[in-house]
């Protein structure tokens, strides 16, 4: 990627022109595409919010009315199992720790927990703001609120036990979205934008941006301003990391590619 692309994409990612953003963070992040390792079907009308692999199985959230998780093969996209929620809830991220899912909705500040093998309903929890997206480090759960804060949550009370701001060259990066645990990296998922963002945990620097422009143009979406890229699940097992998006009509396995030096 050329230096003029890169900074393009920091002005994207912090909504500030390209100059200015220049001037303050002469060291850029590398910028990483990808390889298409393989295509497999996916729900069209899955208004996709989370995505994760757990025993060789997708678990997805969907969002709008009625909002449901569900259990999907990979291979074929079959639902295997759909549980819909009232419609009072807007669905959104989901992940699991110690075989319970816990799933977010979008402005009810209400949480759900399932069993991971049947999506048996375990209870409920609370938290203040906005979810949108959610990942965890296999010991707290890490949240997103569309807002640049990452929240760390105990997933037994719920506490939050601290938060970071995530910054790319010194700035707030907002609508932080999707999000997924990656090598001890937090990966999220930037709402309309055909971007992922690998974020330290620790300082919330950008350290990394995936450029996943052009895996499902916008036009072949019906509905580009609505069919966005939302899904991102990472098989620690095989090392496999899938992608897709709200409405798409495919699931992409990919592999990312080395970074490209910036000039």
């Amino acid at each position: 990627m050329s230096l003029r692309a890169l900074l393009a994409v920091g002005a994207l990612l912090v909504g500030a022109p390209a100059a200015s953003w220049a001037q303050t963070e002469p060291d850029l992040p590398p910028v990483q595409g990808y390889e298409i390792v393989a295509i497999y079907p996916h729900d069209p009308t899955a208004f996709t919010q989370g995505l994760i692999v757990h025993d060789d199985v997708l678990i997805e959230t969907t969002g709008r009315f009625p909002s449901t998780i569900r259990r999907v093969r990979i291979e074929n996209g079959a639902v295997l199992q759909r549980h819909d929620l009232d419609l009072a809830y807007f669905g959104e991220g989901v992940t699991e720790i110690g075989g319970r899912l816990f799933s977010l909705t979008w402005q009810n500040g209400t949480g759900f927990i399932w069993n991971a093998d049947d999506l048996t309903p375990l209870g409920q929890f609370a938290y203040p703001g906005e979810g949108w997206g959610l990942t965890d480090d296999e010991e707290r759960l890490i949240m997103s609120d569309g807002t640049p804060v990452i929240r760390f949550l105990d997933p037994d009370t719920f506490a939050e036990t601290h938060r970071i701001t995530v910054t790319y060259g010194g700035r707030p990066v907002s609508r932080l979205n999707e999000l997924e645990w990656i090598d001890g990296q937090i990966v999220a998922n930037l709402w309309q934008q055909d971007l992922l963002v690998k974020i330290d945990p620790v300082s919330g620097w950008v350290v990394g941006v995936i450029d996943l422009t052009e895996i499902h143009p916008s036009r072949e979406r019906v509905s580009p301003s609505d069919d966005v890229l939302n899904g991102i699940a990472w098989d620690p097992a095989k090392r496999r990391l899938f992608v897709t998006g709200k409405n798409w009509p495919k699931l992409f396995e990919i592999r990312l590619t080395a970074p490209e030096p910036p000039g």
